[in-house]
């Protein structure tokens, strides 16, 4: 007997379910006659399921049959005490041109949210999903009265936002973040969709004026956090600063997120300021580690900026470090960047590697000593000693095997082996490094092995090839004139090769480096006329628009370059940040 009841449902929800996914095959295709029968049959088997009511009314409405849905609302509002049929019902009146009976059953929802505060939920839900935006938030307002437990800062604010009432939407976000303090990231990421980089913008003026008032009237870390992500959006970054001041002078603890704006700032290409941030770090912090990274910070800064003459006195600089923090594992990236001075800079190669062998013998774990072994390499294919190179690179293979520095090193090798002419061992490496699980080693081992791929065939002596690669090796050396003339070289010898777009986007970012924008645009101009169906066409547009937005001052033409990325090559890996620009330059809101 009891196997023949388990039968007997198993069919039966079996029957059931056919029936609710026959329903909404019908309701998809616009066969609402047919979808209001099936729909009638699984409502006659559950008459308490709100999704079969729902499609009842739906279905109904889709064939005009509005007298129908009335009857319908009405006899259930008989059985069932639901203040959401009472918007349905005056929606059923609203599609029927009744705008007084609609409103009169509008009313008693609202109303009904008086006898019993938790009919909001239903309620608001019914009138949002039929875009009756004004009567939801008087749902969710009056409920918020009744009832002060209850936090719709949220929905209101979407509703806002779908209104256009961006001061009222801004406000219910800053509530509600102030309520759910946990969820901050998700409150910026709604607000961002309604604020530009231009500090002037109306909607970014609201905003600050909204957080400074509530800074006045309450103090809070919130609204300082609040004012130091808006015035990042904007890239105003002295003034995030000094938001960031006020936030750790109040809380006294970590220094993070101002060492976190200091890297901002230099990735922003506004070392002014990460200056500024780096310098308050190393005077009031009392952690040694965090003082110990500023002062690193501060030294890639200076480096950048400082021509030969000063080097020396940066060379001091890292030795009174050295007397002030040690020469221990703690001090290990302080001692790596010290070295890469010495050799890349000052061009005391030797000194640097008698100095990373010094290091080795210190007591430091196997990943410390392979990013020792790594710039160790690096320094010997300076001096063009590759197979030296290429020991240290391949022992922190062998050593680490399927870490991300072994990835690094591999790719190294592949480097090395193609700075000296053996393109077929780089290939063989690079085609490894395809699934690398670092996706930027993954993106420049595809980047050399296009190069070699593209250009290895041309001529048996893979002359223009050798030449590049030549250059390569002397851009990696710092010789950047050097570098530009072997380019040079390749443009009047070889101008019928594929290498020649490669050429010229090689020879643009040297003189970027050299700020010869001029000749930066020249080549990426070239590129852009007569390359258009190349791989690197997304790059000179990328390119060219930010040394027309940011060297030349010329926002137009920036504009309409980051137009052409947007609009003709949604691939490109430029794409977002060009979309992002464009709106910004267009006076658009950044999404």
């Amino acid at each position: 007997m009891r196997f023949i009841i388990v039968l007997f449902i198993g069919i039966s929800t079996s029957v059931f379910s056919q029936g609710d996914i026959l329903a909404k095959e019908y309701f998809k295709n616009g066969e609402y006659e047919k979808a209001l029968l099936e729909y009638k049959k699984l409502y006659a088997r559950s008459p308490s399921n709100i999704t079969y009511i729902n499609q009842i009314i739906s279905a109904h409405q889709q064939v005009e049959q509005y007298d129908a849905v009335e009857t319908f609302i009405l006899e259930l509002l008989k059985r069932v005490n639901y203040p959401a049929f009472l918007v349905e019902l005056g929606y059923n009146f609203e599609l029927k041109n009744d705008t007084e009976n609609a409103q009169s059953y509008y009313q008693k929802a609202l109303s009904s949210i008086d006898n019993k505060v938790n009919n909001v939920f239903t309620v608001a839900k019914s009138f949002q999903d039929h875009s009756l935006l004004e009567e939801a938030s008087s749902a969710y307002e009056k409920a918020m009265v009744i009832n002060p437990d209850y936090n719709f800062d949220l929905q209101l604010a979407q509703i806002y936002g779908e209104q256009g009432d961006i001061e009222k939407m801004f406000a219910s976000y800053v509530s509600f973040s102030e309520s759910n303090p946990a969820i901050l990231s998700n409150v910026k990421r709604a607000i961002n969709d309604f604020i530009t980089e231009d500090g002037y913008n109306e909607n970014n003026v609201l905003l600050r004026k909204i957080l400074l008032k509530k800074l006045q009237e309450e103090p809070n870390i919130l609204w300082n956090e609040l004012l130091s992500w808006l015035f990042i959006q904007q890239k105003d970054f002295k003034k995030a600063f000094l938001q960031e001041k006020a936030i750790y002078n109040r809380e006294q603890q970590s220094l993070d997120r101002i060492m976190e704006l200091g890297s901002i700032s230099v990735n922003e290409k506004e070392p002014d300021v990460a200056k500024a941030i780096f310098g308050y770090v190393i005077e009031i912090a009392q952690n040694e580690d965090t003082k110990l990274r500023a002062h690193y910070n501060l030294l890639q800064l200076e480096i950048k900026e400082n021509s030969k003459e000063n080097y020396s006195a940066i060379k001091n600089k890292y030795l009174e470090l050295f007397k002030t923090f040690g020469s221990q594992a703690r001090t290990l990236n302080l001692q790596i960047s010290y070295a890469h001075f010495l050799a890349f800079y000052l061009n005391e190669t030797d000194p640097a590697i008698t100095f990373l062998e010094d290091l080795l013998k210190q007591p430091i774990n196997r990943l410390e000593k392979a990013r020792v072994k790594l710039k160790l390499g690096d320094i010997l294919v300076l001096k063009e000693q590759f197979n030296k190179a290429l020991i240290y690179y391949t022992q922190i293979q062998r050593n680490l095997k399927n870490s991300t520095i072994s990835q690094e090193a591999r790719f190294k090798v592949a480097k090395a082996s193609y700075y000296k002419g053996d393109f077929k061992w780089a290939e063989s490496q690079l085609k490894i490094l395809k699934a690398s699980t670092s996706q930027l080693t993954a993106n420049d081992a595809l980047e050399l092995k296009l190069l070699i791929t593209d250009n290895k065939y041309e001529d048996s002596l893979q002359t223009a090839l050798k030449r590049y690669a030549k250059a390569d090796l002397l851009a990696f050396q710092n010789r950047n004139d050097e570098a530009i003339t072997v380019l040079h070289n390749i443009l009047e010898k070889h101008k019928t090769k594929p290498i020649i777009a490669q050429t010229l986007y090689k020879q643009a970012q040297l003189f970027e480096l050299k700020a010869q924008f001029e000749k930066a645009r020249t080549n990426y101009e070239a590129i852009i006329e007569n390359y258009r169906d190349g791989i690197l066409v997304d790059d000179a547009y990328f390119n060219l628009a930010k040394i027309y937005e940011n060297a030349l001052n010329q926002p137009e033409k920036a504009k309409t370059l980051y137009e052409q990325i947007v609009f003709h090559h949604a691939d490109s890996i430029y794409f977002v940040e060009a979309r992002k620009r464009f709106r910004a330059l267009r006076g658009d809101a950044i999404n």
